[in-house]
């Protein structure tokens, strides 16, 4: 069920009126939020309604038997048994393919002759996200840090709550848990809010939509590009991207402030980040925190062997994304980003400090964007090879670009649509818009507007694949 769809338009109304005034109890409105979500994941596939009840299940016993228990090799045991099934689930569905497929790759370059394995497995919409979430809470109350839950339907409706379920943001036990206890009604704030929201959630939706065929018109040539085909299409996707899925996290956080939870931010525009360092601040906020918090400082974090952590962080981050090389080597540009800023950060702290001149930051914010953009490439290109082509197009092509009118205002609108869907962004979550009613129902109304009028309702979100 798409968030830019009249179904889910019906099915949310329907909740929102059941929620706020039909399930009058605490007790009832745990069962209709768990009950409602996972009538909003079975409308993608109901077969995999099981898997999802069985690891929100499973974490909620572990985590019980963890916290009651007081034998330390038990619950470390316990612990270990959650991290296998859930990483279990995600390599088997996830992985199983993209490691036989590299296994049968190398045996035939020694030269071992062995039949192509075959799956047909598919891939179960949000698994990644709520594998990360339910492992989490298992996680949290093994530290102590969590206090496990008695009852299942407060855990269950955290994990399977729909709106950040299928794509985020990854949101663990510790933020949503106790709004459960609470169950506190929105405050007009917060409405106000949500629906500036979800309004602008759907308006960078619809700019992502136009800015696709630009960046699959990109990646589905064949053959030599000229510079201005390879940035062109480069920097659509690097807007589609953005637009996509900060667009889908604005709605996720806008529904839920619309029924009285509050999610945390996702994205701080994050093409205004003057170095690799900063945009990770600023980008997929959930996932970069939580392979803080449960990958990089288990390694060691910054007390040992730093850059080999942020290093291997960076890389299972990039194959968290999917299961292909382009990930991976995706993952590594950014590991290698991130290590050679913290070096240059020792070396030269006044460049990389915030009290620079103007000029200075800018210089520093076009730099960062540039470096992301060629990350995006290695992103979204099918093989390494077919990235190698965009990059050699961008820098060193054997084609000469056509500056025809078309061509050139092409660029001019793939431009115009990064600006755009940043200053929306700023508008909703820099300035005081959504206190002053005067501005916000006007902003609301156009952004509507824009999204129903030259929208495509139905089309899917990119981070729905992962």
């Amino acid at each position: 069920m798409l968030f830019n769809t009249a179904l889910f338009g019906v099915f949310f109304l329907g909740f929102f009126v059941a929620f706020h005034f039909v399930a009058r109890t605490r007790g009832a409105k745990l069962w209709l939020v768990t009950v409602g979500s996972l009538v909003f994941y079975g409308a993608w596939d109901v077969r995999f309604v099981p898997l999802l009840l069985g690891t929100a299940l499973l974490d909620y016993w572990l985590a019980r038997e963890i916290g009651r228990s007081r034998d330390e090799r038990r619950r470390r045991l316990l612990l270990v048994v959650s991290l296998t099934a859930n990483l279990g689930v995600l390599a088997l569905f996830k992985y199983a393919r993209f490691f036989a497929d590299s296994a049968h790759g190398l045996l035939s370059v020694l030269g071992v002759a062995m039949p192509a394995p075959e799956f047909s497995w598919v891939l179960p919409a949000g698994i990644s996200f709520y594998t990360f979430q339910s492992m989490s809470y298992t996680i949290d109350v093994y530290r102590g840090e969590l206090e496990a839950r008695e009852r299942p339907e407060e855990f269950v409706a955290a994990v399977s709550f729909f709106p950040h379920l299928v794509a985020g943001p990854i949101i663990r036990a510790s933020v949503l848990l106790p709004q459960f206890e609470r169950m506190e009604p929105p405050r007009w704030e917060q409405v106000q809010r949500g629906y500036l929201l979800v309004a602008v959630g759907l308006f960078k939706k619809t700019m992502a939509d136009l800015l696709a065929p630009v960046a699959d018109g990109l990646f589905g040539i064949q053959g030599p590009l000229s510079a201005l085909e390879a940035w062109t299409g480069a920097l659509a996707f690097t807007g589609q991207i953005y637009a996509d899925f900060s667009g889908y996290t604005d709605i996720a956080i806008g529904v839920a402030l619309l029924l009285g939870f509050v999610l945390p931010p996702n994205f701080d525009l994050p093409y205004l980040a003057t170095s690799p360092i900063d945009f990770w601040r600023r980008w997929h906020l959930s996932l970069s925190t939580w392979l803080r918090d449960y990958l990089y400082i288990p390694l060691g974090g910054n007390r040992r062997a730093r850059y080999r952590n942020l290093l291997l962080t960076m890389l299972l981050g990039g194959l968290w994304h999917g299961a292909n090389w382009t990930f991976v080597a995706w993952g590594a540009y950014h590991g290698l980003l991130l290590v050679a800023s913290h070096l240059l950060a020792a070396r030269l702290p006044r460049l990389s400090g915030e009290a620079t001149p103007a000029a200075l930051r800018w210089l520093k914010r076009a730099g960062t964007f540039y470096l992301v953009v060629l990350g995006w490439v290695l992103f979204r290109a099918e093989s390494l090879g077919a990235a190698m082509e965009v990059l050699r197009g961008m820098h060193a092509p054997t084609l000469a670009s056509d500056f025809s009118y078309g061509a050139v205002l092409t660029l001019g609108l793939v431009g115009a649509g990064l600006v755009v869907c940043h200053g929306v962004s700023a508008l909703a979550e820099r300035t005081s818009l959504p206190k002053r009613p005067a501005l916000l129902w006007p902003a609301v109304a156009t952004c509507l507007a824009v999204a129903i009028a030259i929208g495509t309702p139905g089309q899917s979100f990119i981070y729905f694949q992962f």
